[in-house]
């Protein structure tokens, strides 16, 4: 028997879906991104205190969104009046209110978050502050620095977009800015499924909410093949979460995994949005990575893994994106198909690339393959160099056994 969910956990799971709708309606009507998000956040307050005592609105979102535009009208006056622009008063007082609408204007938010102004950081911090909801002091404590750090870069990146004079709606390349927009809820995952610094190998709250947005995306632009590849990606990568630690929070490679705690529904999930994707085209570095993902997962065991076809999909993906990362996971899946002889000599092809020289990935496969091959002593300096390069406490504890091992 399922236990029923807390009715406080509940709430807040429906102002977390709410709070990117609001938003954009109201930066939609009004603009004023800033002091948008402000009026949203103190309706989304004034939700979680009234609709215990007097009862869920019968239209939640049209409620929030009434509240948030008349607590946006107070706080554009009261600025306004400090500043002593009567004139400007008068122009912003006389908008008048609109009827709330069923659309959904969170894919244009995500697309100002991902605006082109803005690095990859403050692209990452506006889509977690503004679409997941996030509060700063969650960001900061996300990404290890201090919550005054976080705050200047969001504040800055709102700046930027403002002075961009970017308008509330669908940009003309909205085609080009959804690959930004697919890159940065993949860079949250990321870090989330694959902390690169930090004692925790998983900080399970960026990736949970990367999924959370992978799914938006996916139901907004549900015939986009690549924003079903990445949702399937993600699913597929993180249905092994719970077998990548052991009781201590070592790390645990795939081969050695328990695949009985891998999480079977993501994995159904995960194939069944990538087996739909895959026929409708154009092919994508994605889809490509969620049919890898695939492979490894429909696996019974380490050893029944389809090397040769993961291969074969690395070799395609190589040819659509110039990654190191890429390049350095095709080494590996030739080396546990042709062998670590031939695995060693297509390392040497690429690690004199200055993306990959301080990556510790391109020591510790070199460690592997050398230890493959039985050179201890060449596989020990790999593994040496390897953890001294990453600032990841679970892969330096892992590369120090591997040495310890040896």
């Amino acid at each position: 028997m399922v236990p029923a969910q807390d009715p406080d956990d509940e709430l807040s799971d429906v102002l977390r879906e709410l709070a990117p709708q609001v938003l954009g309606a109201v930066v939609r009507r009004y603009g004023h991104f800033d002091t948008a998000e402000d009026a949203v956040q103190e309706a989304l307050l004034a939700a979680s205190r009234q609709w215990p005592a007097e009862g869920r609105p019968d239209n939640p979102r049209g409620w929030l969104i009434t509240v948030a535009s008349r607590r946006l009208t107070d706080l554009l006056r009261r600025e306004q009046a400090r500043q002593r622009r009567e004139d400007q008063v008068a122009q912003w007082s006389v908008v008048p209110p609109e009827p709330v609408t069923d659309s959904d204007d969170t894919l244009i938010l995500l697309f100002l978050c991902c605006h082109p102004a803005l690095s990859p950081a403050s692209q990452v911090a506006l889509t977690l502050r503004a679409v997941g909801g996030l509060t700063t002091a969650e960001i900061a404590r996300a990404f290890l620095v201090p919550e005054a750090t976080m705050t200047r870069r969001i504040t800055r990146a709102k700046q930027t977009v403002k002075a961009s004079g970017a308008r509330f709606s669908l940009p003309p390349d909205h085609a080009d800015r959804l690959d930004a927009v697919l890159k940065v809820i993949y860079l949250i995952f990321t870090e989330g499924y694959a902390s690169t610094t930090g004692p925790q190998l998983h900080r399970v709250e960026l990736a949970t909410e990367a999924i959370r947005l992978g799914r938006l995306i996916h139901r907004l632009l549900p015939d986009d093949p690549e924003a079903t590849g990445l949702l399937a990606l993600m699913l597929l990568t993180d249905a092994r979460r719970p077998a990548r630690t052991g009781p201590t929070g070592e790390l645990i490679p795939m081969a050695e995994q328990d695949r009985s705690l891998w999480i079977q529904p993501s994995i159904e999930q995960g194939v069944a949005l990538i087996t739909a994707a895959l026929p409708r085209g154009p092919l994508g570095p994605y889809q490509l990575q969620a049919a890898i993902a695939a492979v490894h997962d429909e696996a019974p065991s380490a050893d029944a893994t389809d090397w040769p076809q993961i291969a074969a999909l690395y070799g395609v993906l190589l040819r659509l994106t110039d990654n190191p990362v890429v390049a350095l996971n095709h080494v590996v899946a030739v080396a546990m198909t042709q062998g670590p002889a031939v695995g060693l000599k297509l390392l040497a092809t690429i690690d004199t690339d200055p993306r990959l020289t301080h990556d510790h990935r391109l020591h510790a496969v070199r460690g592997h393959l050398l230890e493959m091959t039985g050179d201890l002593t060449a596989a020990r300096t790999a593994y040496q160099h390897a953890a001294t390069l990453t600032t990841s406490l679970p892969q330096q504890r892992y590369l120090n056994n591997k040495l310890t091992a040896l």
